[in-house]
C-alpha cells in the first residue's frame, strides 16, 4: 500500500519501544540519548515469564563517543514497570537539556 509505513514500532509515551530478545530499546534513535532496558531474570506467574530484575542504561547516541562514555547513567530495578518508570523520566531530562 501506497503511503504506509512499512514498518510500525510499538510506542510508550509516544516514544519508539523495540524488543530484541531479552533486550528492549526505548528512544528514537536518532535522538541524542535512548534507554536500554535489559531483563536479567525472570519469573512465572501462570503461564507467563514476567521481568522480575531489570538493567536500565541511558546511552548516548552520538557515534564519536568512546564506548566506554556512551552509557550516561545506569540502575537496576525490581520489575518492568519500575524499569520504564525510571527510564521516561532519564529520557524525558537527557532530551530536555
Amino acid at each position: 500500500m501506497a503511503g504506509k509505513k512499512d514498518s510500525q514500532f510499538l510506542t510508550y509515551k509516544g516514544r519508539p519501544l523495540v524488543r530484541s530478545g531479552k533486550t528492549l530499546y526505548y528512544g528514537n534513535m536518532c535522538d541524542p540519548y535512548v534507554i536500554m532496558l535489559q531483563i536479567c531474570s525472570t519469573k512465572k506467574v501462570g503461564d507467563l515469564d514476567v521481568a522480575s530484575r531489570v538493567t536500565v542504561q541511558l546511552l548516548n547516541t552520538d557515534p564519536n563517543v568512546r564506548p566506554r562514555e556512551k552509557i550516561v547513567k545506569k540502575s537496576e530495578k525490581q520489575g518492568l514497570y519500575q524499569a520504564m518508570d525510571i527510564a521516561t523520566i532519564w529520557l524525558d531530562r537527557a532530551l530536555s537539556q
